[in-house]
């Protein structure tokens, strides 16, 4: 098992370049480019002037065109342009950004720590929930707390996370004024003492983190209740039970363990919350994490941070892949990674 994950591991490096040499390759092909922005915004401003060419209609001159192609990156071929961008990544040289005219590792990690912040919490609030919920609506099976909770998840997961926010939004914020409008915390928050500082986040944190949570609740909880349902209808359990293990020993070390394993594979996946985040509940609350990042990279043409982000993303997923796999081998022992 060991040299399983050890190939495993090896084959990060070629997954990263294929993910990236196809992102970097679209975003030199795809029309609206940095350069065509630029030329549009010359153009824009030299309405009614003089252009910089007498008798051209051009805004810019030839070589100035040059000067910004080579700026841009884009005065070379695709493959070249992607192994200079690649060494410079090698050295821990994400570029620059063409927006904030600033490193494009200082940009992501400005944002990181609220990105961080909501998948931690997303993340570990799921799985404690979810879990002991799927194991109770299994038991409970066709009882009232099984039809109630179903609802609740049922609804909660037909809401988009944005449309609940703008909801929440306007009853808890506008017209009761038990939370804020948005933001990750308020102008204040560095005068506050430690308490203050950790209520004023909480304040901040509860409408967002419960647009986070209705759409993988739903997922996750039936998930687990199915399987497990289907565990405890199983032979092995009705032969535990025949020979005096109590129920509860039987959903809780034998049903429940073998029930985790879907639960486990899908866990990998996950671990891109730490990243991707929702841009439109941070547009809705006005967070600056790395989804609203990624919208206003993309519409911007802010390449390096795009090619940045995509980078971290890929990453975290192919490692979160690896995780899954470990843990599906710990929960069960009969599989082993040859």
């Amino acid at each position: 098992m060991r040299d399983y994950f050890l190939r495993r591991l090896l084959l990060i490096p070629p997954t990263l370049i294929g993910v990236t040499i196809i992102v970097f390759a679209i975003t030199r092909l795809v029309p609206g480019g940095p350069l065509e922005r630029a030329i549009m915004e010359a153009q824009m401003s030299n309405l009614g002037g003089v252009t910089s060419q007498a008798g051209q209609g051009m805004a810019l001159s030839q070589a100035q065109l040059d000067r910004l192609s080579e700026y841009y990156g884009f005065d070379k071929p695709i493959l070249a342009s992607y192994v200079a961008w690649m060494g410079k990544v090698v050295r821990g040289d994400l570029g620059t950004s063409y927006r904030y005219n600033m490193p494009v590792t200082e940009v992501i990690s400005s944002r990181f720590p609220v990105s961080l912040y909501y998948g931690l919490v997303t993340l570990v609030l799921t799985y404690m929930i979810c879990i002991p919920l799927g194991v109770l609506k299994a038991i409970k099976h066709r009882t009232l707390v099984d039809n109630v909770s179903s609802i609740f998840i049922f609804i909660g997961y037909a809401i988009p996370g944005y449309a609940l926010g703008s909801l929440l939004l306007l009853y808890f914020s506008v017209k009761l004024e038990w939370f804020p409008m948005g933001g990750f915390t308020s102008m204040q928050f560095a005068g506050k003492d430690f308490v203050g500082k950790g209520l004023d986040l909480l304040q901040h944190s509860v409408l967002p983190l419960i647009c986070y949570l209705v759409g993988s609740f739903a997922l996750v909880t039936m998930l687990l209740k199915n399987h497990l349902m289907d565990n405890l209808a199983s032979d092995y359990i009705r032969t535990a039970i025949a020979k005096g293990v109590s129920f509860k020993n039987a959903v809780s070390r034998h049903a429940l363990r073998n029930s985790l394993i879907p639960i486990a594979t899908t866990f990998g996946q996950n671990i891109t919350l730490l990243v991707s985040g929702s841009f439109l509940i941070e547009t809705i609350f006005d967070i600056d994490g790395f989804g609203l990042l990624g919208l206003t990279s993309i519409i911007d043409r802010d390449y390096p941070v795009v090619m940045g982000i995509v980078l971290l993303a890929s990453l975290l997923l192919l490692i979160g892949n690896i995780i899954s796999d470990i843990l599906v081998a710990l929960i069960d022992p009969r599989i082993r990674f040859n």
